[in-house]
């Protein structure tokens, strides 16, 4: 193989598997008072140990309804695969910081009033995001 053949290979092969992302939409409940919490725990630690961990962050929401917006955190996270979305998450979970910075933030009382609600997605033929 030539090292153009090679090169056109990969770029190929980055090309595909960026086609083949999958997305994960997360909504997370908070108990009263805590959004704020969570949201600096995202700012400051969480996204950066997602980025080490190969999960890609595309954007973070708060609703506009009044009393939704009080409690609830709504982000897009991008992974390779479906395959790949388990593998990080296992090893995020188990990420010695991350450890440090959940129980950290959870001091002053539990963040979360229930589990994140997790739903995939692929895009669309006619969707922007690929």
């Amino acid at each position: 193989m030539t090292r153009k053949t090679l090169l056109l290979a990969l770029l190929l092969a980055g090309f595909a598997s960026a086609q083949n992302r999958v997305y994960e939409l997360r909504t997370y409940t908070c108990n009263e008072g805590k959004l704020e919490a969570l949201k600096s725990r995202f700012r400051d630690h969480t996204i950066e140990i997602f980025n080490r961990h190969g999960m890609e962050s595309i954007g973070y929401w708060v609703p506009q309804d009044p009393e939704k917006s009080k409690t609830t955190l709504i982000y897009i996270l991008a992974h390779p695969s479906r395959e790949a979305a388990a593998k990080n998450w296992k090893e995020f979970s188990n990420d010695p910081e991350w450890k440090k910075v959940a129980a950290e933030s959870q001091v002053n009382g539990t963040i979360l009033a229930k589990p994140p609600e997790s739903v995939f997605m692929d895009p669309t033929d006619f969707s922007k995001l690929k």
